[in-house]
């Protein structure tokens, strides 16, 4: 699985308070299931809850939802594309700690295609294609978001991974 340590990282490095911070972030794959192609093929795909937690934030809460944004729309375009999906597939809590601080709960329902094809070798060769992009990419490789002349986040635009 990729997804994961691919959303962490972004995240790490787009807001600012992670990247002085990152023991913050926690990242988990929860309800995870296998669903194989059914063909002649081990190729298969992974279907999970990505569960981000932030602990102890202080940060504006649009820096950390804007980033994710960002980040599903080039590994999971769908939770913004397919009108069911919009719905449901982000979800958040969030615990009021303080006047100050917050821990913040999202939830994003994620899917990864394995590919697994026969090796020259006799073994296997294993894939992760890049997710389809219907619309092109964001032209702009470098965000920042302001609030009232403070920077609370800034990010390049996360790579596709093929």
């Amino acid at each position: 699985m990729y997804k994961p340590k691919s959303l962490r990282a972004h995240l790490k490095s787009a807001v600012a308070d992670l990247a002085q911070n990152p023991d913050k972030l926690l990242v988990f794959a929860d309800e995870g299931n296998t669903v194989a192609t059914g063909t002649n093929s081990l190729s298969f795909e992974y279907r999970y809850k990505l569960n981000v937690i932030i602990t102890d934030y202080s940060g504006d809460a649009d820096a950390v939802m804007v980033a994710l944004l960002a980040w599903v729309a080039v590994h999971q375009i769908d939770l913004l594309n397919h009108p069911e999906l919009r719905k449901t597939g982000i979800g958040f809590e969030v615990d009021f700690n303080n006047h100050e601080t917050i821990d913040l709960s999202i939830k994003l329902a994620v899917t990864e295609r394995v590919v697994v094809k026969r090796a020259g070798t006799g073994g296997v060769e294993v894939h992760h294609p890049a997710e389809p992009q219907l619309t092109p990419a964001f032209a702009d490789a470098f965000w920042q978001k302001n609030t009232g002349g403070t920077l609370l986040a800034e990010w390049h635009t996360p790579a596709d991974p093929a």
